[in-house]
């Protein structure tokens, strides 16, 4: 119910990261099962041109495991909708932590893994060439 209430301000920009690194996205994702779209708010943080996502509800929260299965996702910052690709951290879903993704963001990775035996999770969204979908 909170979502439904707070989702529609930050899809249009309200608490988007803008001056300072960290902030709130709507993030969309398509259900792994039923394959509809949903949207979730949850906290961000820019790093390098990837953001760095998760929410205090850990790696039983739908949205991690729909990402674990549908990568390719939408999300809204200061407004306006991105397409990008996600990458799942948590201790289920971690794999190996790919080379293109920038420094900085690896080291992210690095320091957040610990934190994911303990029930968090975490995704990076990668940027995607693709035009947002409708």
């Amino acid at each position: 119910m909170l979502n439904r209430l707070v989702e529609p301000p930050i899809r249009a920009g309200w608490a988007s990261p803008r001056f300072v690194p960290g902030g709130l996205i709507v993030l969309e994702h398509r259900g792994r099962r039923s394959g509809r779209r949903a949207r979730v708010p949850l906290a961000a943080v820019r790093i390098d041109g990837h953001l760095v996502v998760s929410t205090f509800r850990g790696a039983r929260s739908q949205w991690v495991k729909n990402l674990a299965a549908h990568p390719d996702v939408r999300y809204w910052l200061r407004g306006r909708a991105s397409s990008a690709r996600a990458l799942v951290i948590s201790s289920r879903h971690t794999r190996r932590i790919p080379r293109r993704l920038p420094p900085a963001v690896r080291w992210l990775i690095h320091v957040v893994t610990p934190y994911t035996y303990a029930g968090w999770a975490f995704a990076v969204l990668a940027p995607s060439p693709a035009a947002p979908a409708s």
